[in-house]
């Protein structure tokens, strides 16, 4: 066979492994992130029920069983009865109240392990038959000590609850935790994205991607800025009060709303000021993901970008919607776990809007 053939076959066949290896690490980087977006409602759900402080304890290996004895249930609940939340919160629920709070955290932190294993035991399996695309070996060793860290980060978040002052975690220290965790999600689904589709939609110049893509990524800050918001108001349990809607007790601004001095605290520790950045910041982010959707829909063909731009503004639209329900009912527990898993949906929406609108290569773009 003559050596121009022989090197034309064997780039016919790297050309289709090449493709096999993205779609399956890509594969693997969904299910991850499915795994992270999991997580994220379970976490909401142990802090809306006060399980996150039952576990005093930071035990990365042997905290993966739960106790197995009556002995080792009296010495963790013993532990716990020696923290403010349950003086001043808790006191007396004995240890089967104590039970039901535990096997919450439990699992939360269970399943922070599961998804460590979920990572890194593939990575080293496509890792070791060399199967990882070109130029993704260090991002995806970035991402596993992302995630370590984001393990830290939740330890430092939860001992904050111990000390002498509190009966929840610090707010700021949950906002940390809560951004972290959207980073870190972001990443992944970027990069499993990119994986599945390496070149972006071609779109015609008449659709003015450009214009829409600014407008995207103003849109995604405005939404972020809302979920760091929406920390805060978690963090303050500021949701519990001001359960009217769109007027804050019959006030736009409401009561006290600059009351502490000095003034950047109110960004981040008045109940009144930290509700109604949350509200401004959502329904701004509303508004400008419809904005978004519109303009999707007059500009831009049938395809990906279409349809995620669409896709976002009925998410956003939708979250916006469990807010305001959740707020007015007072904050239950399955509307407020809901609403933080549709936090993930938006944000999931506007990668999808943003990779699908991604500039092509600079070698692909045509001439000025």
């Amino acid at each position: 066979m003559p050596l121009d053939a022989r090197s034309t076959a064997t780039q016919m066949t790297a050309a289709p492994a090449g493709e096999a290896n993205a779609r399956a690490v890509a594969i693997w980087l969904f299910a991850v992130a499915g795994m992270i977006w999991a997580m994220v409602a379970l976490g909401g759900a142990t802090r809306l029920t006060g399980s996150g402080l039952s576990i005093m304890e930071w035990a990365p290996l042997s905290g993966a069983l739960p106790p197995l004895s009556e002995a080792e249930w009296r010495r963790l609940y013993e532990l716990y009865r020696t923290i403010p939340q349950y003086e001043l919160v808790n006191q007396g629920f004995g240890l089967e109240g104590f039970q039901r709070i535990f096997w919450l955290e439990w699992l939360h932190r269970f399943w922070g392990r599961v998804i460590g294993l979920a990572y890194l035991l593939p990575l080293a399996w496509f890792w070791a038959r060399g199967r990882i695309p070109a130029g993704y070996r260090l991002p995806l060793l970035g991402l596993l000590l992302l995630g370590g860290l984001q393990g830290v980060v939740g330890w430092f978040m939860v001992a904050s609850g111990f000390e002498a002052d509190r009966t929840a975690v610090s707010p700021y220290r949950l906002v940390v935790h809560l951004g972290l965790a959207l980073v870190l999600y972001a990443a992944i689904l970027w990069t499993a994205l990119s994986l599945r589709r390496p070149q972006p939609e071609a779109l015609p110049a008449a659709a003015r991607p450009a214009a829409l893509r600014r407008h995207l990524q103003a849109t995604t800050a405005l939404l972020v800025l809302a979920m760091l918001a929406g920390g805060f108001v978690a963090g303050l349990r500021a949701g519990f009060t001001y359960n009217t809607f769109p007027l804050m007790d019959g006030r736009l601004v409401p009561e006290g709303y600059a009351a502490l001095s000095p003034g950047w605290r109110n960004l981040t520790e008045n109940i009144p000021s930290v509700q109604f950045h949350h509200r401004a910041l959502a329904t701004l982010a509303t508004l400008a993901a419809i904005a978004a959707a519109v303009a999707a829909w007059r500009r831009l063909p049938p395809g990906p970008a279409r349809g995620a731009c669409l896709a976002l503004g009925a998410a956003t639209l939708l979250q916006y919607g469990l807010g305001v329900a959740t707020l007015l009912l007072v904050v239950p527990v399955s509307l407020g776990t809901l609403h933080q898993a549709a936090a993930v949906l938006v944000l999931t929406a506007a990668l999808l809007a943003l990779h699908a609108l991604r500039p092509p290569p600079v070698a692909a773009r045509p001439p000025a």
